[in-house]
């Protein structure tokens, strides 16, 4: 005999009850329930969905780049995902605009409450972070003891153990270094580039010195510091122990042989075998500016709202915000490979 099987049923499927049942303004609770908490709530609430989604696909990514060897179709795979997350950046940021239909005045009604609640207690963002490569102690305008204290001994333990895992930004770095395009046994690109970046600044000191005509002494003293500036860092570049320096100094993340192989994935983004490697970069790239926008406009929004007072966690409010969407940026080497770029010419 046949038996009834009973089919998936939407609301249990996604515990529709449980998840439209974890909206409970303060407001509430302490009296007059102010109308617009419920639209703070739904929308951090939203966010946190996104971040566990980009959370997801982020470990995917992270599981693919710790193997030794990367075959094409996972690094196919791995920039596919990357790319899901850039569109679900973009939902992030299509979300500001509805918090703010929230006037300043509509926060008043409940923003004491939330004290000292506070986006620094975002953990899955903090995540995040952290899975990028922005560890704690690499944090700008707020130190680590500070940042760390804003979380629950819980929270704090899960970051710290994400910590020790590599991160993305690791893992890119020892992948850079593996790529074998640059030198061969009888041939070395970089001598040949080096060669070519030598003839470019000479010739421009030339132009420089000849055009008398239209410089003056001190336009031309300006123009050469700026050349012989130009010529330092591209020599930062071919010196190995100038570059050290920068790694010492924080101002580089990546190794030499990774930001050279990286670089030489942009010169030639164009060929087959290099496609790839190029988009993944371009999606690490694109990442890392939508989370400085999305921090920057969050910064606008906390002072349109809240003027110059502090933060809910007691940071500085929208200034902290203004300088964390400048200073913690992850993948800053990839966008400064543009400095070294030359034209196919």
């Amino acid at each position: 005999m046949g038996q009834d099987v009973e089919g998936t049923y939407y609301g249990d499927y996604l515990q529709l009850e449980k998840l439209l049942d974890t909206q409970h303004p303060k407001s509430k609770e302490v009296g007059d329930e102010a109308h617009d908490e419920t639209l703070f709530i739904i929308v951090h609430q939203v966010y946190e969905m996104w971040f566990k989604q980009i959370i997801h696909e982020m470990s995917s990514v992270l599981d693919i780049f710790s193997a030794p060897q990367i075959p094409e179709k996972n690094i196919a795979l791995a920039t596919a995902r990357l790319e899901r997350c850039i569109k679900i950046q973009s939902l992030l940021l299509d979300q500001l605009p509805v918090m703010e239909t929230m006037s300043p005045m509509d926060f008043l009604e409940f923003r004491d409450l939330l004290v000292p609640a506070s986006g620094f207690q975002s953990v899955q963002f903090r995540e995040i972070e952290v899975r990028m490569g922005l560890r704690t102690n690499n944090r700008k305008a707020v130190d680590r003891e500070y940042f760390l204290g804003r979380l629950n001994n819980k929270d704090k333990e899960h970051i710290l153990n994400v910590e020790k895992e590599e991160s993305l930004l690791d893992l890119v770095n020892k992948w850079l270094e593996r790529l074998p395009f640059t030198q061969k046994e009888n041939f070395n690109f970089w001598d040949e580039y080096e060669k070519v970046i030598s003839t470019m600044l000479k010739r421009d000191e030339d132009i420089i010195n000849n055009n008398l005509a239209t410089l003056t002494p001190k336009a031309k003293e300006g123009q050469l510091a700026n050349l012989e500036a130009t010529r330092r860092t591209f020599a930062s570049l071919f010196d190995e122990d100038e570059y050290k320096k920068l790694l010492d100094q924080g101002k580089r993340y990546l190794s030499r042989k990774a930001t050279l192989n990286a670089l030489f994935i942009l010169l030639y983004r164009d060929e087959p075998i290099l496609q790839l490697p190029y988009r993944f970069l371009t999606c690490l790239m694109d990442i890392d500016e939508n989370f400085t926008t999305w921090r920057y406009r969050h910064a606008l929004m906390a002072h349109r709202m809240l003027g110059t007072k502090i933060g809910t966690g007691g940071s500085s409010g929208h200034h902290y915000l203004k300088m964390a969407a400048e200073n913690n940026r992850v993948y800053v080497d990839l966008f400064d490979l543009s400095t070294f770029l030359i034209s196919r010419k």
